[in-house]
């Protein structure tokens, strides 16, 4: 059995600094990652490091009020501005707790163990407005709450859906959010999922939507007669402060930011507080322009100091060498070689501030091959495996996340995949990428190379959210569809004398019936086929026959031997026969060399398409929850995992 040791790095920062400049860092302005700010009449209030802190209004000193191991999130000001309402994990559960402004012990005013998120404080600043899930038959929805400050049991507002809220100045209204995507990656998202404001009378228990735009209206905040949102209704997509007129029902846009979106805005007496880029950013709702707010966070930043860390927890991805004397181990955005039993472990990247991710090793066993951002984007680079020497940038022209790269086996040539769902393929010595194809649906995952370099293997989804395996020809430059979509195909390898294409697909119909919601579902549908490449390659499933073997008798034996010496008689004069040999013996030396390259290149492969799909069989392999697929010579290798439903929480 192999064994790798543990891979350890010294984590330094990105630039090493002396302790004078260090001080002078942490007391300059325009901190960053500061987050859910709410603004009184004299004070910000925001969320730095899990933690809650307050400055003044013009920026300055920040002042530390919390300190739980858990996290804080959305802290409002009362209407007074005298106590800040947040949500907190102080005993293990996120809840609703309120603190005083100037410092203090907060005090519990939720005990569900849903989580508990504040949205925002009653105009008679009495009570909060909280949104919940407990009392929701989906985690994808919460519910909003009424708690009195003074404490008690919380009173449900007779709404389905909530999450995010602004009260009329007489309390007597509400604007609202029904769906939440604060939190999504998702930009400029247009769909279902999509946030409009609307507005709740609690006098009459009527409600009306106020927007009906196709993509995000969120976070309302009420001043007077005007609606402040967030929206990313304007020609660049970004999120940005918008102003809804109740008596005019027009929309203006207030801010007007291109490169990064306004987030967590949030209203106080007289102006608005948000993040944008990092920053904490102040509207003056009296002229409706804002500017940054400089904050000096005085944190001791324990994670910026140089720290020794075990790595060994935090592999991602990883290849073996060709020979597997050694494997590559990509962790936290480093690249490591680690033998298999004697050598040193060696970090062939070492890049403080630079991440390496998805290490592969050529099959000739001469170069790996990763990504890096070393450039501001992913770029495809190589260098010695021997750790020896200088990295090569091949690739220049990075738009998108990066994934996979796979090695073609003369070592020529890598594909790779984007977040686009395209494919590319790279020659190494050439560095521009060609555009193979793209998947309309989700991210190419699947693809294998033929032993000959020549052909590419992938599963590509289709319209009917199947996917097909499809063919490209190196040569040729040519991509043909091998499989049809009315199965799900994917995770093709070729094996290695390149007369076979193995590939999973979902064909094992055996359904299981819900106890609950009355439907049958397909568990466990996955099996292993195989097609051959070429109509004069037998079935790897053909019908095989043991026989008995017969022991010859000594009549049949001897019969053999008169046989071979009147061949031996009939053979020309061996000194002849040597003459001839030594003749050719010269010119056959001088081919030997050339020709034994050429024996160690494997065979060119040859595709049939014309009926490929009829030479499919389905390998004598049971059906279940089967992934990775491999293929060495004369062996099928794949990996079998535990059957849907069958694991139990914790295993």
């Amino acid at each position: 059995m192999k064994h790798f040791a543990v891979v350890c790095v010294i984590l330094s920062p990105i630039f090493a600094i002396s302790p004078l400049t260090y001080a002078a860092e942490l007391q300059a302005p325009d901190a960053r990652m500061l987050r859910f700010p709410d603004v009184s009449a004299e004070s910000i209030v925001f969320v730095y490091a899990g933690d809650l802190w307050t400055v003044p209004k013009a920026g300055g000193l920040a002042r530390k009020l919390s300190s739980p191991k858990g996290q804080e999130q959305f802290p409002k000001f009362s209407p007074d501005g005298k106590t800040i309402a947040f949500s907190g994990n102080y005993d293990g559960n996120t809840d609703v707790y309120t603190v005083s402004s100037d410092g203090g012990v907060p005090v519990r005013l939720t005990h569900h163990p849903a989580a508990d998120l504040v949205v925002e404080w009653r105009p008679d600043g009495k009570n909060i407005l909280y949104r919940s899930g407990m009392f929701s038959p989906s985690i994808r929805f919460n519910r909003f709450f009424n708690q009195p400050v003074k404490g008690g049991m919380p009173e449900t507002l007779p709404l389905p859906y909530g999450e995010l809220a602004a009260f009329s100045p007489d309390g007597d209204r509400m604007a609202f959010q029904l769906i939440s995507g604060e939190f999504r990656t998702w930009k400029r998202y247009r769909g279902g999922m999509a946030s409009d404001i609307w507005l709740y009378d609690f006098k009459q228990q009527t409600s009306e939507k106020l927007t009906d735009f196709a993509g995000t209206d969120a976070v309302p905040m009420w001043r007077e007669d005007t609606i402040y949102f967030l929206s990313d209704r304007d020609e660049h997509k970004k999120l940005n402060i918008w102003a809804y007129d109740l008596e005019t029902k027009e929309t203006r846009q207030i801010t007007k930011f291109i490169e990064y979106d306004v987030k967590w805005p949030s209203i106080g007496p007289d102006a608005i507080v948000f993040e944008n880029a990092g920053r904490l950013h102040l509207l003056d709702l009296a002229n409706e322009t804002s500017q940054p707010v400089p904050v000096q966070v005085p944190a001791d930043l324990p994670r910026a100091r140089t720290t020794l860390k075990s790595v060994s927890e935090n592999v991602q991805n990883y290849s073996l060498s060709p020979s597997g004397k050694r494997a590559l181990f990509e962790a936290r955005g480093e690249i490591f070689t680690v033998p298999e039993k004697h050598g040193s472990i060696r970090n062939l990247t070492n890049t403080a501030g630079v991440a390496e991710r998805y290490p592969a090793w050529s099959p000739d066993g001469k170069l790996v091959a990763y990504f890096s951002d070393k450039t501001g984007e992913y770029e495809l680079y190589t260098r010695s495996g021997d750790g020896k020497g200088d990295e090569k940038q091949i690739t220049e022209d990075g738009a998108a996340f990066r994934y996979q790269p796979l090695w073609s086996p003369d070592s020529k040539k890598i594909a790779f995949t984007d977040k686009t769902g395209s494919l590319f393929i790279v020659e190494v010595e050439k560095g521009q990428p060609k555009f193979i194809d793209k998947d309309e649906w989700t991210r190419l995952s699947s693809y294998s190379w033929s032993p000959d370099s020549r052909w590419l293997a992938y599963a590509k989804t289709m319209p009917n959210r199947n996917r097909a395996i499809m063919i490209y020809d190196a040569n040729e430059q040519k991509t043909r569809q091998a499989t049809g979509d009315y199965y799900d195909n994917d995770d093709p390898v070729f094996d290695p004398d390149g007369d076979y294409l193995f590939f999973r697909s979902k064909r094992a119909f055996e359904p299981v019936y819900g106890d609950m919601d009355n439907t049958w579902i397909y568990p466990n549908s996955i099996e292993i086929y195989a097609a051959t490449l070429r109509r004069d390659v037998g079935s790897p499933t053909a019908p095989r026959s043991d026989e008995e073997y017969m022991e010859k008798t000594d009549k049949e034996k001897d019969g053999e031997k008169k046989n071979n010496k009147e061949s031996q008689e009939a053979k020309p004069d061996k000194d002849t026969e040597n003459k001839e040999e030594s003749a050719e013996e010269s010119k056959k030396n001088g081919e030997k060399e050339a020709g034994k390259d050429e024996k160690d290149k494997p065979k060119p492969v040859k595709i049939d398409f014309d009926g490929f799909e009829r030479r499919i069989v389905k390998m004598p392999i049971d059906a279940g929850n089967i992934k990775a697929l491999n293929c060495v010579k004369g062996k099928l290798i794949f990996s079998r995992y535990a059957p849907a439903g069958t694991d139990k929480s914790g295993e």
